[in-house]
């Protein structure tokens, strides 16, 4: 049975699909454990092209010779929810102020 690799980091971010770019805070989160950011930056790119524009949390492990693997996982809840219901943002007063709805199809 081959043995599994240790990763030394751990790493989320949250990181634009088809459109990362290594300026802050992707760039100097990846540079303080050494990875190679054009590297990682052309295979996020590759992996996400489908989802262009979509903001994706990416959990990246990070191993001893500084080679990466990442997981792409699905759009947080909250922007899911908005594009359904066609809003920018969120109402600044969620209380007494209704901004948009979303029906149960859309779900």
């Amino acid at each position: 049975m081959a043995k599994r690799r240790q990763a030394v980091a751990v790493l989320k971010v949250l990181v634009t699909g088809g459109q990362a770019n290594p300026a802050p805070p992707l760039g100097p989160t990846l540079s303080q454990h050494r990875v190679n950011i054009p590297q990682f930056i052309a295979q996020f790119n590759e992996r996400t092209r489908d989802q262009m524009g979509v903001p994706l949390p990416a959990i990246v492990y990070v191993y001893r010779d500084g080679s990466f693997d990442f997981d792409v996982k699905t759009p947080p809840a909250s922007y899911l929810v908005k594009r359904a219901a066609g809003v920018a943002k969120g109402s600044g007063l969620a209380s007494r102020e209704s901004v948009g709805s979303v029906t149960r199809d859309q779900l």
